[in-house]
């Protein structure tokens, strides 16, 4: 049992340090610095990890990358919701196809409107409407979901999946 935790997270960790390194890669669109990286973890820790795995490594990947001056504010809804709905559609209907639509549609959509109140009122952005930042937060995350396609393919190409599946649960 303990040493389920440990290699959780450990695998937790070294997710989270992807997501901070992938930062340096992000886009700016519309205000937002889209971080495909970050995206393609989360629905990484979501189907390994577990919804609230995933959710927590979302809230700490923003705040490094906010630490670090990698991010915005925008960082904690873009990736925390996306990850959060994504693990918790993967864990009811076990299918990597309903992973990527959780996070595509928790990013894109829940968490580009749930950034509107951070922009107006943290930010100072008066010009911020309630969909302002859903066509860059759904471009970011559509990139992250498609890498995490590919990435989540090799895994289960090489049987690596399984074994980690097996390690961690």
């Amino acid at each position: 049992m303990k040493s389920k935790s440990i290699r959780k997270l450990t695998l937790a960790g070294l997710l989270v340090a992807v997501a901070v390194v992938g930062s340096l890669f992000s886009i700016p669109m519309f205000g937002a610095k889209c971080s495909p990286v970050q995206h393609m973890v989360n629905v990484l820790a979501a189907v390994m990890l577990g919804p609230g795995y995933a959710f927590g490594m979302g809230f700490a990947a923003a705040l490094i990358r906010n630490l670090l001056g990698l991010g915005s504010l925008l960082a904690f809804p873009g990736s925390m919701i996306g990850a959060l709905l994504c693990g918790v559609l993967y864990k009811l209907w076990p299918r990597l196809s309903v992973a990527y639509v959780g996070e595509v549609f928790g990013t894109g959509i829940l968490g580009g409107m749930a950034s509107y109140p951070i922009a107006a009122v943290l930010m100072n952005n008066a010009t911020a409407a309630l969909f302002t930042f859903v066509p860059s937060f759904l471009v970011s995350t559509a990139v992250g979901a498609a890498i995490s396609v590919l990435v989540l393919a090799a895994l289960k190409r090489t049987h690596v999946f399984r074994e980690l599946e097996g390690a961690l649960r």
